[in-house]
């Protein structure tokens, strides 16, 4: 195996690669953006011998906005236009596939609080940190947590249904959270989801 070499290249050299699939909102680049601030940039961007990213382009969209006129980079030689277009998708999908240790994470995130860091540069939403945090070792009821939701407080409960899901992967459950709109985790135990929204999405199904 080639020894892999880190060299600096002009930041506006780098060439976008033109079928990225990978989407990078405004806010998700500012995480970038700060992170790379506060712990500097730790992880080169790999391109191809003609400049060409294959893996980074958020962080190099992040290296714009920081104004660096020069980032780390490694060249992958050898690669078939197929194991380009293959580790483009592999690259960003692989570490979807990892989950948490909840127990540990909250540990980790309790000790950072406490020594306060900024919680921002973890890269989780607001909603979730709550909810990793607050978590209490005992969670209420279902019916607690609806208490006083849209339509609950009636007499003729019958039309609400309870539905459990198992998520193979944390990313499984990401995309089920991105689809019924709803902030999740991996210690959500349930969810309030109105009968006009789980109409519209009757149609779909999971596996």
């Amino acid at each position: 195996m080639p020894t892999l070499q880190i060299n600096y290249k002009f930041t506006e050299n780098l060439i976008p690669y033109a079928n990225n699939s990978r989407t990078h909102s405004d806010d998700q680049i500012n995480q970038v953006a700060s992170s790379i601030k506060e712990f500097g940039f730790t992880n080169p961007v790999l391109i191809d011998e003609q400049g060409g990213i294959i893996a980074g382009h958020g962080r190099v969209m992040a290296a714009k906005k920081l104004g660096l006129a020069e980032v780390p980079t490694i060249t992958l030689e050898g690669l078939t236009k197929a194991q380009v277009k293959a580790y483009v998708i592999a690259d960003n999908q692989l570490a979807l596939n990892s989950g948490w240790d909840v127990d540990l994470l909250r540990l980790e995130v309790e000790t950072l609080q406490e020594l306060e860091f900024d919680m921002d540069l973890l890269g989780f939403d607001g909603i979730t940190l709550d909810n990793l945090i607050t978590v209490g070792d005992e969670a209420g009821s279902a019916e607690d947590e609806w208490e006083g939701m849209p339509e609950f407080d009636q007499e003729d409960a019958t039309s609400f249904k309870k539905v459990i899901v198992h998520f193979a992967t944390e990313a499984h459950l990401q995309e089920f959270a991105r689809i019924i709109g709803q902030s999740l985790t991996l210690k959500t135990q349930s969810v309030w989801h109105p009968k006009a929204v789980i109409e519209t999405y009757a149609d779909k199904s999971y596996e």
